[in-house]
C-alpha cells in the first residue's frame, strides 16, 4: 500500500511525514478529496518569511478572518479544523533554512491537528518518510 494510501484509509497516524511523490497536486487533490479528505496545498518557494508562512496558511487552510497571523492564533485555527485533511508543502526547505525555529515550530502544530506531508529535499528534520 502506498504511503498516501496508509494516510487516507486510517493505517498511519496523522502527523507530520516527509513524501516522496512524482504526482502533480492536481492528482494528489484528486485522489485525496475522493477519499472524503480536504486537501491544502503549500508551494513553498514563495514561503521565505514568518509572514509570509502566516498568509499562505491563512489562503491554503482557509482559516477565518480574525486569524491573528502568529503561532498561537495558528494554534487555536489548527484546533477548529475538521478532521480528515491533509497539507501538501512542496518546497518546504526555503521556510526551514531562513526561519528554523518557526518552521519546527509549524510542523509540529500542523502536525497535531492535521496531515502534513512534506515533500521535497530539505535539511534533516527527524521526521518519519512516508512511503
Amino acid at each position: 500500500m502506498s504511503g498516501l494510501a496508509e494516510v487516507l484509509s486510517g493505517r498511519a497516524p496523522q502527523g507530520a511525514y516527509h513524501w516522496v511523490s512524482n504526482w502533480s497536486p492536481d492528482e494528489i487533490r484528486h485522489t485525496v478529496e475522493h477519499a472524503g479528505w480536504r486537501f491544502a496545498h503549500l508551494e513553498g518557494a514563495r514561503i521565505e518569511s514568518v509572514p509570509d508562512l502566516h498568509e499562505a496558511l491563512s489562503q491554503a487552510l482557509d482559516l477565518p478572518e480574525y486569524y491573528g497571523r502568529n503561532l498561537d492564533a495558528l494554534a487555536e485555527c489548527l484546533a477548529e479544523l475538521p478532521e480528515k485533511q491533509l497539507l501538501l508543502w512542496d518546497t518546504w526547505s526555503v521556510l526551514a533554512r531562513a526561519e528554523p525555529r518557526v518552521f519546527s515550530i509549524a510542523v509540529d502544530l500542523l502536525g497535531e491537528s492535521l496531515t502534513l506531508l512534506l515533500r521535497g529535499p530539505g535539511p534533516e528534520t527527524g521526521l518519519p518518510t512516508l512511503g
